[in-house]
């Protein structure tokens, strides 16, 4: 399942053959490997605020090994739910490792989320412990009461009411521990995404997916990992993007992977970082790459020792694609998949598959493609939805206790994908847009219905709908029609206030830029709002 660099994509076609052993585990392929036959090398380099601390392989094992050892004492074992909401650091990595060790479930959330946002997931998923830091820690403290199956709460920043010390109970575990001996196809972890009704579901993968995953990094990163290479991305470990497509994949090779905290993606700073550390592999999401593309001269004024850089998570675009050969000499090579089932269609300049516009071609090992609404294959130029063919190692479980909205994830054996799209005559895929509601912004899938809920908490507004409005920084901004309560005026401070309230309580990427009072909302003659009509207003 190691691809192999091949003169043309045909043959590396023709030639790949999966290989994933029946028996699996992420933290001993990821972890205990490398800490047996080379316990110095570097795993996590630390850069944030100018540092540079090194936390090695060995150094990664023991730390993962006491902290699944504190947790196991405690009754956490094989089945249980661990949430992980920490922003990039060796922290987040050995949590992760601690959870696949005992054979739990890893539950990566990002740091960012918002009181309400945090209840939800903890409360849908029945997590047993979450591992967070202070900011996590005061978050929970009004929630906590209403999150009975929550048990113990670890602060990587010390104890803070009922949060205990994180570093205190890993220095007092054990060392020594047998890695759980898992199945690939045994659960390991589940990444909440968002859908066009109702809120956030839980995406529940296995074990495989690491090796599914590998494939799809190999190629975008011109057949990854190479002599030298050291791997970057600014996006949220806690996202399949920044987890599955950069984190767990370099560990698995012994590329060591740069973790850098900072509140807000700066594109200067992103150079500055890349050029101190000689970062050799980027992914940097679309939203992200417009924002670098305002740095004038990036090549001449930085000493880049960049190899490949990727992209993903909404379309690139060919202007950003044109001018990353321009201003930086790579061709940025773009990739396409989500969470339910990531990096099955990808780019690879190297082995000649590139074309500007295009999210690429089926990565080797999967097949993707666009079909009609029967789950026939269109023809060239026919828009159609992508849709990945199962059994695929990438491919998720199933919804956590949704099992009717996993079966709507499917026609037939193709798993559909809500995203419309076309194959030219080579074999290029196009991104057209969704088919349905959901609203990409920054490189987040954003559901409406997670907004709408937070709105209609707000004592003004009565009823509402989100829908995302085309953005030239971020790809798409959400935009929210508000219908007033009686008794409140449209005003641009309501507006303002309305945000603040969303921004708080879910997160900073879901709260609406743009608010528009209206008297009322285009509906379906049985209540749903037509969404289509507000996308469409000025």
């Amino acid at each position: 399942m190691i691809l192999e660099p091949k003169a043309d994509y045909d043959s590396l076609i023709r030639s790949f053959v999966w290989a994933i052993p029946k028996r699996f585990n992420i933290a001993a392929a990821c972890c205990d490997v490398w800490a047996a036959r080379d316990p110095d090398r570097p795993a996590i380099i630390d850069a944030t605020g100018g540092g540079h601390v090194v936390t090695t392989f060995g150094q990664l094992q023991v730390r993962a090994n006491r902290l699944a050892n504190a947790l196991a004492s405690r009754g956490v074992g094989r089945g249980d739910r661990i949430a992980i909401m920490l922003p990039q650091s060796a922290d987040v990595v050995a949590s992760h490792l601690a959870s696949y060790k005992l054979g739990a479930i890893a539950l990566p959330l990002a740091a960012l989320f918002g009181v309400d946002a945090l209840a939800y997931r903890l409360a849908d998923s029945g997590a047993r412990v979450l591992i967070t830091d202070a900011s996590g820690a005061e978050k929970l403290k009004t929630i906590r009461l209403t999150l009975p199956a929550l048990e113990f709460v670890l602060s990587t920043q010390g104890p803070d009411g009922g949060a205990l010390d994180f570093a205190q109970l890993v220095a007092a575990a054990s060392p020594h521990l047998a890695t759980a001996d898992t199945s690939r196809e045994d659960p390991a972890l589940m990444i909440y995404t968002s859908g066009t009704t109702g809120l956030a579901k839980g995406a529940l993968h296995a074990h495989r997916v690491l090796p599914g995953h590998l494939p799809g990094v190999q190629w975008p990163h011109d057949f990854f990992p190479q002599p030298g290479d050291l791997m970057w991305t600014p996006a949220d470990w806690a996202w399949a993007g920044g987890l599955l497509n950069i984190l767990l994949p370099s560990l698995f090779f012994g590329v060591p992977v740069v973790a850098h905290r900072t509140p807000r993606f700066d594109a200067e700073q992103a150079f500055a970082l890349m050029e101190r550390l000689q970062i050799r592999n980027a992914f940097i999401p679309p939203t992200a790459l417009r924002m670098v593309r305002s740095v004038e001269r990036p090549a001449q004024r930085y000493k880049l020792g960049l190899r490949t850089m990727a992209s993903g998570g909404e379309s690139l675009g060919a202007e950003v694609y044109e001018w990353g050969q321009r201003e930086l000499g790579l061709t940025i090579n773009e990739f396409y998949g989500q969470t339910e089932c990531n990096l099955v269609l990808a780019s690879c300049a190297l082995n000649g598959v590139s074309r500007a516009g295009s999210i690429g071609k089926a990565v080797p090992g999967h097949v993707a493609d666009i079909i009609r609404e029967d789950g026939s294959v269109c023809d060239a130029h026919e828009q159609g939805q992508v849709a990945v063919l199962r059994p695929d190692p990438v491919m998720f479980l199933e919804y956590w206790n949704r099992p009717e909205a996993t079966a709507a994830k499917f026609i037939g054996d193709w798993m559909t994908t809500g995203d419309q799209g076309f194959r030219d005559e080579d074999g290029y895929v196009f991104f057209v847009g969704r088919d349905d509601d959901v609203i990409t912004s920054s490189g987040y899938r954003i559901g409406p219905g997670e907004i709408e809920d937070c709105l209609l908490r707000h004592p003004a507004v009565s009823i509402s709908a989100a829908v995302g409005a085309p953005d030239d920084i971020r790809g798409e901004i959400v935009r929210a029609f508000i219908v007033l309560r009686p008794g409140f005026d449209a005003s641009e401070a309501l507006a303002a206030d309305i945000q603040s309230f969303v921004r708080t309580r879910l997160s900073a990427h879901e709260y609406p830029r743009r608010i528009d009072f209206v008297s009322e909302l285009p509906m379906t003659t049985s209540g749903k709002i037509i969404r289509r009509l507000l996308r469409e207003r000025p």
